[in-house]
């Protein structure tokens, strides 16, 4: 079983669940801003895992299965997970909040299983990918000193509850290729940056 993660491309995505697992740390520790900035690190290897796999060659199809189950699994964690931790760490654990963060964590797998039974025919896949939890989640922090504290809390629940809505819409979503890695890659960079910078680290 373990020989799987000598994948190249599987690797990554364990990569990234390690990465995700440690802004949920931080966010336990009382820094979402840390956490975000990692968690855009973790949605980075999301997209490298796609290409990594795709360049190997000879790769074995048993690991190829293992790898694409590995991935709905780390994406359930890092734009699930991650973000509803989010929510409940800023936000307290109200019933409120408690419901928003169930109800984004149920999305993201509903999102996920329907994913992997019907795929993304035509180039396009049915409701919002659960990965745009992350720039969500990211970008409201980032904005944080422009937002008063007596709202931000709203405004992040509200926010990643219009994703959790937005994830199991009747919606066509194109898959990202061609220039939009490249795009990706940038924003990840650089709204980590800012979000470490935020904290006194970069």
């Amino acid at each position: 079983m373990i020989r799987h993660l000598l994948d190249p491309a599987n690797a990554i995505t364990a990569g990234g669940i390690v990465l995700s697992m440690i802004a949920i740390g931080q966010n336990i520790l009382g820094v979402p801003e840390l956490g975000a900035a990692i968690a855009l690190w973790a949605l980075l290897a999301d997209h490298l895992d796609g290409i990594a796999a795709k360049r190997t060659k000879g790769r074995q199809a048993e690991t190829a299965e293992i790898g694409k189950n590995l991935d709905s699994l780390a994406d359930l964690v890092s734009a699930g997970i991650f973000p509803a931790i989010t929510i409940l760490g800023i936000a307290q654990a109200t019933p409120t909040t408690i419901a928003t963060a169930s109800l984004l964590v149920l999305s993201s797998a509903l999102r996920l299983a329907y994913f992997n039974v019907n795929g993304s025919p035509g180039g396009r896949s049915t409701g919002l990918p659960t990965t745009y939890a992350v720039p969500v989640t990211a970008i409201v922090l980032l904005c944080r000193p422009f937002i008063p504290d007596t709202y931000f809390s709203t405004v992040l629940a509200a926010s990643l509850l219009a994703v959790a809505c937005l994830q199991v819409a009747p919606l066509q979503v194109p898959k990202t290729a061609g220039i939009g890695y490249l795009l990706v890659s940038l924003f990840c960079v650089a709204t980590s940056l800012a979000l470490l910078a935020r904290v006194g680290m970069a």
